[in-house]
């Protein structure tokens, strides 16, 4: 597995300014926490090996080594390149409490990870797929969003 910077430090843009830089939907789901439908991502089909990237900073999250099929019709993985680089929190909105997740260096609202997935670590990190940019394997990672 390729090696990714650990260290950065957190961006944060006025809300106008990701309004400038994201999609419509990115923004919905990065900054307002919104969910894209079901099957409507085409990185849930991606199967190329390479590295799925926070589309608000470009902070590596994913690898291609821990996306499987989950059948919920979003890209889902079983761990993060590294857990410093997503953070958690409890999200009550549903009836019973999920497990959110964002990118650790921009806050954007990645997905939620939920305790069905499979081994070795018997979690699904379900994402957004609006919320992922990838790059395939030998392609050089851009540079973290710094403005």
């Amino acid at each position: 597995m390729a090696s990714y910077p650990m260290s950065f430090e957190p961006l944060e843009l006025s809300d106008a300014r990701w309004r400038e830089i994201l999609s419509a939907d990115a923004y919905r789901v990065l900054r307002r926490e919104a969910t894209e439908r079901a099957g409507t991502s085409p990185l849930n089909d991606e199967k190329r090996a390479g590295v799925f990237i926070c589309a608000g900073c470009a902070l590596p999250l994913f690898s291609s080594e821990h996306k499987y099929e989950s059948g919920t019709g979003w890209p889902s993985f079983y761990q993060p390149i590294h857990p410093e680089h997503v953070g958690t929190r409890k999200d009550f909105r549903l009836i019973w409490p999920r497990t959110e997740y964002h990118c650790a260096r921009c806050g954007g609202h990645q997905g939620h990870v939920f305790d069905d997935g499979p081994e070795p670590t018997g979690k699904r990190w379900c994402n957004n797929g609006v919320a992922l940019d990838f790059v395939p394997e030998g392609e050089a990672l851009p540079e973290l969003r710094t403005s």
